[in-house]
């Protein structure tokens, strides 16, 4: 189940739950049930609210971009080059900030998606 894609290339989509975020699926549970890996992209200023995943083990890394992650229960400076663990029943949360988009490579672990 080998897959290489071009980010420029990859179909973005609206998310199902947030205004201002757009997902694009490079590998869903369709195609590997253990994990699942998008390309998430905040509008300046959106937020995705303060959650948990069940059973799902969170990676992020930041493309592009810069914002704020809530771990460790505060707010943290997320920017380009970082990377981001976050364990099952963790609650989390990311803001964008600044002029810019904020786009992120997620690994979820098993598959969420």
């Amino acid at each position: 189940m080998a897959v290489k894609i071009s980010l420029n290339e990859l179909p973005m989509q609206p998310h199902q739950k947030f205004s201002g975020v757009k997902v694009g699926y490079v590998i869903t549970k369709e195609k590997h049930p253990e994990l699942s890996i998008i390309i998430m992209e905040l509008d300046p200023g959106v937020e995705i609210p303060l959650h948990t995943h069940e059973k799902e083990v969170d990676s992020i890394f930041i493309v592009e971009g810069e914002g704020e992650i809530y771990i460790e229960n505060n707010w943290q400076i997320v920017k380009k080059g970082d990377i981001i663990a976050i364990g099952a029943k963790e609650l989390h949360g990311l803001k964008a900030k600044g002029q810019t988009p904020l786009k992120c490579y997620v690994v979820h672990a098993p598959a969420l998606w």
